[in-house]
């Protein structure tokens, strides 16, 4: 029998990457006897096998489209990055190991292996990769799909599907890919239409959904008139309606005014439409919450179907197509006759949600990368940068000259597309003469003409709508050589004032269009931030620069890195060399602005994070250094991105975020001072100290972080070993600070 932590590792799969992974595992185990595997070892035998089955015209999965055509064309740089995927899908037994670029069971696992197990465990992978197979194969060869067993499944399934991750589950892709497939190949919908499913981004939707939508009225589900499955949030029902998009009227009018347009757009429709079979009242019970109220408003028409009496295929996709006729008429109608003067017509640019399980590969391929062009980095790094800039489009990458701060900027924005050649990358240098914005935005010169600044000029070119999907990075290299306050002060303000407009983020205007002639003002009128612009300083901390004010540090993570290893050296990557991926701005772009935007979906980890942060406020309180809602909400953000896409663990990014927000407020030379560096490192060490013992002389406790002895003891050891670093300082220079000088 195999042991309960192996029985089901195969329940939930998406591909057979798992078990390709573990016969993978196998194979190496039978040859060598270590169970130590080298990724190399791994991914070419993972390799491999999808080239031979390939090859043989068997049923097997393709390699990422993006990619690679043909698994014969797919590297093995980009497998090892590939093998990220089930290696996490697979935490529960499987740890890897970055520094020697090796695979192992877990400790508890191991104790259980022996010969025996091990041949039960690769008879298991291999009866559930051929059942995967064979099913791939039917697929392929065209076996019937049948609506009636998927909304069967899925009303049988999906409350119990709430209680397991929501990352690679297989009702992600039976919504988001099998379903939009299988409706797409019905002979009476064609390529006017989109086909879009939901079961919500990054967590369970209460209401999930499946929509057909004609591309020539409306390309998203948050307007317009289009076709929609709307699942009851108690999985007891499933509507089949023609129904309104709710979302941006409601943002634009308010509730009261968009109920109005609603109400008089299904008298329309009903008026207009035969809508035979379909009922044509607001009796439709989705769930308890407002949401419910504003579909029952805005339905025309639906039909509804019961979890345990759905109808056959027959009558389901007679229902459907009936429901299509009506919808087809509604559009003719439309695409015929001018647009009303109360028809909405909002600007609005539709954005695919982003995926979480295609982030955590995308770093890889980042760090990947880096990596090959000859430089190293500290572990976890560049996760700590891309949820940085995820946060807030404001980071500044602190330390000591020669780290390879503007090197690493560089090269993450060239990983991602982003370079000088297409605009998308721009250095600019600071001069320590820069007193005010007009060296960075422009000034008007005596004639009154406008003379754009080099951050002006960038961000018309970002703004442009062809460019809108392109993110571009700016570095400020040695950013505060000038007071950063005097310079900088306009976009520290502006980036405060971010808010959503139809699906963008906007701010506040950096150039006011009335003080600019008016050939000046088409260019530079209203000219403000984009949500595709990335702002990005690297600051030296020595006697030669100016030190950061809190209102500088409340809006940017700061992220610094003097912990230098010369022993590395460039690995021989001329064989295969990762190339950049051209990424979407959606990879980068802000999702929450504020707590509103993502409480309901993750109030624990909000309430969690925000309980440590009170804790830590009572310690502050005493140098009059507590943090405030902005860094609050900031940290949240942080810290639900990183759950969503699973890059670091919970504890190493509240760790980074210790780190990066509450450090760096603290200074000084008094008492009160150290006593807070050492109530704050009880935390970090996640045990209790005699503070008392430790005010007069706090030695033993930083020497041995010093010498790099204790991290593996603390919860947080980074801000540990930076909090000994502060204590160091404190008692022999009499003062202290987050920075070096």
């Amino acid at each position: 029998m195999l042991p309960d932590e192996l029985s089901n590792i195969f329940r939930n799969k998406q591909k057979s990457y798992k078990m390709v992974l573990i016969l993978s595992l196998i194979d190496e185990y039978e040859e060598n006897h270590n169970l130590v595997f080298p990724l190399n070892k791994i991914a070419e035998r993972f390799l491999a096998y999808y080239r031979h089955h390939s090859s043989a015209e068997n049923p097997v999965d393709a390699p990422p489209q993006r990619e690679a055509s043909s698994w014969n064309d797919y590297t093995l740089a980009q497998t090892k990055t590939l093998l990220k995927t089930p290696i996490n899908a697979l935490s529960s037994i499987l740890e890897f190991n970055n520094d020697q670029q090796a695979i192992t069971f877990k400790s508890s696992i191991k104790n259980e292996l022996n010969d025996n197990v091990i041949q039960e465990l690769k008879a298991y992978a291999l009866d559930e990769l051929d059942g995967y197979n064979n099913q791939l194969a039917a697929n392929q060869q065209g076996a019937t799909f049948s609506l009636q067993n998927t909304l069967t499944e899925i009303l049988n399934s999906y409350l119990h599907a709430k209680t397991q991750t929501f990352a690679n589950h297989p009702l992600g892709v039976l919504f988001r890919q099998t379903i939009p497939e299988q409706l797409r190949k019905l002979p009476f919908i064609d390529d006017n239409y989109k086909i879009q499913g939901s079961i919500g981004q990054g967590n369970w939707a209460n209401i999930p959904w499946i929509a057909i939508m004609d591309k020539r009225i409306t390309g998203t589900t948050q307007q317009g008139q289009y076709i929609v499955y709307l699942f009851s949030e108690d999985m007891r029902n499933v509507y089949l309606t023609l129904a309104q998009g709710v979302t941006l009227p409601i943002k634009e009018w308010g509730r009261k005014e968009a109920y109005q347009y609603f109400e008089q757009k299904v008298t329309e429709m009903r008026d207009q439409l035969p809508l035979q079979s379909m009922q044509k009242d607001d009796n439709i019970h989705l769930t308890t919450s407002g949401l419910g109220r504003d579909y029952q408003v805005s339905t025309v028409a639906y039909v509804r179907y019961d979890r345990d009496s759905i109808p056959d295929d027959d009558q389901l996709l007679a229902d459907l197509e009936n429901v299509m006729n009506n919808y087809k008429l509604y559009v003719d109608s439309l695409t015929q006759e001018p647009v009303e003067e109360n028809e909405p017509t909002f600007e609005y640019e539709e954005l695919e949600p982003l995926d979480p399980l295609t982030v955590s590969p995308r770093v890889e391929q980042i760090k990947a990368y880096i990596e090959q062009r000859g430089f190293h980095y500290p572990t976890g790094l560049i996760e700590n940068l891309y949820l940085s800039l995820k946060t807030k489009p404001f980071v500044i990458l602190a330390g000591v000259s020669g780290t390879g701060k503007t090197k690493l900027v560089k090269l993450f924005a060239e990983a991602l597309g982003a370079t000088g050649s297409n605009h998308q990358f721009t250095l600019i240098p600071v001069r320590p003469d820069w007193s005010d914005p007009s060296d960075l935005l422009g000034y008007k010169d005596l004639s009154g003409a406008f003379r754009p600044g080099r951050l002006a000029e960038v961000l018309v070119e970002a703004s442009q709508p062809e460019n809108r999907h392109k993110p571009f990075f700016i570095c400020l290299d040695e950013m505060n050589l000038a007071r950063v306050e005097y310079y900088f002060s306009d976009l520290l303000s502006i980036i405060e004032t971010q808010e959503w407009n139809n699906n963008r983020i906007v701010t506040s205007p950096l150039i006011n269009r009335d003080s600019l002639r008016s050939e000046d003002q088409s260019i530079y009128g209203d000219l403000y931030l984009p949500d595709n612009v990335y702002l990005i300083g690297t600051v030296n901390m020595d006697e030669t620069t100016h030190p950061f004010s809190k209102k500088v540090l409340d809006r940017a993570n700061t992220i610094e890195f003097n912990y230098i290893n010369l022993q590395q050296y460039p690995n021989d990557y001329r064989a295969e060399q990762q190339e950049m991926i051209v990424a979407d701005n959606q990879f980068l772009r802000s999702e929450y602005l504020q707590l509103v935007d993502m409480y309901r979906d993750y109030s624990d980890l909000v309430h969690k994070t925000t309980e440590k942060l009170v804790k830590i406020n009572h310690i502050l309180e005493e140098i009059h250094a507590q943090v405030g809602f902005r860094i609050r909400d900031s940290i949240c953000f942080y810290m639900v991105y990183n759950q969503r896409f699973q890059l670091l663990t919970e504890d190493e990014a509240f760790d980074l975020q210790l780190l990066q927000k509450i450090l760096p407020r603290v200074q000084g030379s008094s008492l009160s001072v150290k006593r807070v560096l050492l109530q704050l490192m009880q935390g970090a060490l996640g045990k209790s100290l005699v503070v008392n013992d430790l005010i007069e002389d706090a030695s033993d406790l930083y020497q041995k972080w010093s010498s790099s002895q204790g991290e593996e003891d603390a919860k947080h050891p980074q801000t540990a070993k930076k909090i000994a670093f502060m204590l160091r300082r404190l008692e022999e220079d009499g003062f202290t600070s987050y920075w070096l000088s």
